[in-house]
């Protein structure tokens, strides 16, 4: 998708030069708080799933859960009545799908089969760095040195941690949850890609959506195969992956990497094993060692680290006779309009609410307002 140039404004050398781009301070308040509401919705989906899993199977819980989310965001969707997205948004919106409707949500159910919340922990710990690598491959951002220290230090530090909570030993489950990462990871990374020319609410809502009539046919065939034995947990559980984790966490989690970029919010996931290790204790009954404040600690370090570091942004630069011939217009400067320059997520935000994509400069693209807002 970002290809071959379309406006033909590179350096000599085909390449892109970059500049240190950062958000307002009020933009990146209000997206740190946003991407902070999508963790701490996320923290709870793997108590959630283990809850759900007391009366239901993993294949069952994960389709339910697509179901009943696309229904709630089709809903939103048609109420609004909400633009079908550009053809030229489907393929990431399918990688979105693919990661964070149906892939993490899968992979991450069969391993809490035999895997205690604890352990299954050790995913989250590792998924910010897996994001920001390919964040960084997919909009050709690159993080300093001090950025990549500090995020690498805080995943250590969670990944000690929570193996030191489970023993370590690793586990059929280990397998599913590694699998889990790029999945989720390419999910996160487009999805925020997409947040700067939609509404985040409607990134997953066109993801649930799409995937509704073969999440519907796979409940059909769950629920057929598996055992139900429907209670208070299960019931309760299901719901909070459906409504919580499956779209209002995604919302959130959405328009905050929009406004922070994607390598910046991926980081404050570095505190999610932790707040999922405190719901086990409250939830499930899970016992934590002297270790956690220390981790806990350690770990706001390294987030806080993370967020001060520069992350700079691709910028086109134009040719000699190119600047001769014609000046940039802010269409041609917007992301994916060169091929020096390829569609990212750690972009000015502002910017990404504003200017339309080349090629259509007179209408935003479909789904899009100025704002961002849903």
């Amino acid at each position: 998708m970002s290809g071959g140039p379309t406006g033909g404004h590179t350096t000599g050398d085909g390449t892109a030069r970059g500049r240190d781009a950062t958000p307002s301070p009020s933009a990146a308040r209000t997206g740190t708080v946003l991407a902070m509401l999508g963790v701490a919705a996320f923290s709870l989906t793997f108590p959630g799933t283990a809850w759900a899993l007391t009366g239901l199977g993993p294949w069952t819980v994960t389709t339910c859960r697509v179901v009943l989310a696309a229904l709630i965001a089709g809903g939103a969707l048609a109420t609004l009545r909400v633009p079908v997205p550009a053809r030229r948004h489907w393929p990431g919106l399918l990688v979105v799908a693919a990661g964070v409707v149906v892939g993490f949500p899968l992979l991450t159910t069969l391993a809490l089969q035999t895997s205690t919340t604890a352990h299954a922990a050790v995913v989250v710990g590792l998924l910010p760095l897996t994001t920001a690598a390919l964040s960084a491959v997919r909009t050709g951002v690159r993080p300093s040195r001090t950025f990549w220290a500090a995020a690498l230090a805080g995943a250590v530090v969670v990944i000690a941690f929570a193996l030191q909570q489970s023993g370590g030993a690793p586990t059929v489950g280990d397998l599913y949850l590694f699998a889990a990462l790029p999945v989720c990871a390419a999910g996160y990374a487009e999805g925020g890609r997409l947040a700067g020319h939609m509404p985040g609410w409607q990134v997953i809502g066109w993801a649930l959506v799409g995937c509704l009539p073969l999440s519907v046919l796979g409940a059909v065939l769950a629920l057929s195969a598996e055992d139900v034995h429907l209670g208070g947990r299960a019931v309760a559980g299901l719901l909070w992956l459906a409504v919580g984790s499956q779209f209002v966490g995604m919302v959130v989690w959405y328009r905050g990497m929009a406004a922070i970029g994607v390598t910046r919010a991926s980081q404050l996931q570095l505190a999610q094993p932790l707040l999922t290790l405190v719901w086990s204790v409250l939830l499930l009954g899970e016992k934590l060692t002297p270790a956690a404040p220390i981790a806990a600690v350690a770990v706001l370090v390294c987030i806080g680290v993370t967020q001060r570091a520069r992350v700079p942004a691709t910028r086109a630069v134009r040719t000699p006779a190119a600047g001769r011939a014609q000046g940039l217009t802010a269409a041609e400067r917007a992301p994916g309009a060169t091929g020096g320059a390829p569609e990212g997520a750690d972009r000015i935000p502002e910017a990404a609410g504003r200017v339309p994509e080349a090629g259509d400069r007179n209408h935003p693209p479909a789904g899009a307002n100025q704002d961002n807002q849903p």
